[in-house]
């Protein structure tokens, strides 16, 4: 059979059917894309911890039980993986600590895996925290870590977790405990609502704008109070009385005159101190040496206060596991290393 050569015309038409023809392909995955629940993101592999067991002094019952919250952002696995461990390896009684994790819509299932394979034995449950109940509150930062909704779950935390938990500390997950997590649960609240470490040296003007302070309405809030600062990323919170005295709706009424008037530039740390500053349960410094993550634009190396140390806790932009990987560490960051999970390229090799 004779071979027939195309015309110009011809391959034109050719080439704008091959090109509609893959236009249209991908416009139908994309659709599918949109139609289907998003996929979880591909999950780091870390070693299975050690069983961490009891003492023969450690009770049995409902109230021996200690409730510690955390949030489960894929991005920061790999640091919760970190603290869990070294919450279990330095308490008396590591099988009373009930984990409540708090995670985003339809990653729960990859994220159970994870937490099951590393930690088999483990007592915990993974709450789903809706995103859009704070989306539309949450007013841009400094940085934009602070801006994911899951930094806002915190607030809701009594809401979400069961009612018959009356107590709880919420921690952070860019922190090491290096002491028995049950002598921070035992602490006397005294009527208050948030037991933490506070700061009433800092500088309590830096956390607010010049229309806050110039608001006499607003400023009014602090009236009769010494502010002093406290981070939310270690808390012991009554949940009762946060849920009766309906602190959820009074955060949220400060994110909204936030996004009306723009008078304070971090994250969800603010709202919590122009509602509890100086009517907190001061508990020692060290449950919370902070800061190990240097500033929020930088991320500079910082050294230890001075005094004993119960609790690392990297605030800031610097995370101890992305300065290790980067091969550029600073000196604490070495003090986190020693319960970093992750199963590496390099940890397989050696295995």
């Amino acid at each position: 059979m004779a071979s027939r050569s195309l015309s110009y015309t011809q391959l034109l038409g050719l080439l704008s059917f091959i090109l509609l023809l893959v236009t249209t392909t991908t416009m139908a995955v994309r659709v599918g894309v949109i139609l289907h629940k998003p996929s979880a993101p591909t999950l780091p592999v870390f070693r299975e911890a050690p069983a961490f067991r009891n003492g023969d002094q450690c009770g049995t019952r409902e109230a021996d039980q200690i409730h510690i919250a955390m949030t489960l952002d894929t991005n920061y696995l790999r640091g919760t993986m970190a603290a869990v461990l070294s919450l279990l390896q330095h308490s008396t009684c590591p099988e009373n600590l009930s984990f409540h994790f708090l995670s985003l819509p339809h990653f729960e299932n990859d994220l159970f895996s994870s937490i099951k394979s590393t930690f088999p034995y483990l007592n915990f449950k993974i709450y789903q925290f809706d995103p859009n109940l704070v989306r539309s509150k949450i007013s841009k930062s400094i940085r934009q870590a602070l801006d994911q909704p899951l930094n806002y779950a915190r607030i809701y935390l009594a809401d979400i977790i069961p009612s018959s938990v009356d107590r709880i500390i919420y921690l952070d997950s860019d922190l090491v405990v290096v002491d028995d997590i049950e002598k921070l649960w035992h602490v006397e609240m005294e009527g208050k609502v948030v037991a933490a470490p506070e700061y009433c040296h800092a500088n309590f003007t830096h956390y607010f704008t010049k229309t806050f302070w110039s608001d006499p309405v607003l400023v009014k809030v602090l009236e009769g109070k010494r502010p002093c600062y406290f981070n939310t990323g270690v808390m012991v919170v009554d949940v009762n009385k946060w849920r009766k005295g309906m602190y959820t709706q009074k955060v949220e009424e400060w994110m909204t005159i936030q996004k009306q008037k723009r008078i304070y530039h971090l994250g969800s740390l603010p709202p919590f101190l122009l509602i509890f500053a100086g009517d907190i349960k001061a508990v020692n410094h060290r449950w919370n040496q902070h800061g190990l993550g240097g500033d929020n634009f930088e991320g500079r190396c910082r050294t230890l206060h001075p005094g004993p140390i119960s609790l690392l806790h990297w605030s800031g932009k610097g995370k101890p596991w992305l300065r290790l990987d980067s091969r550029k560490p600073c000196i604490v960051d070495h003090l986190w290393a020693p319960y970093d999970l992750y199963r590496s390229s390099r940890h397989s090799l050696e295995e």
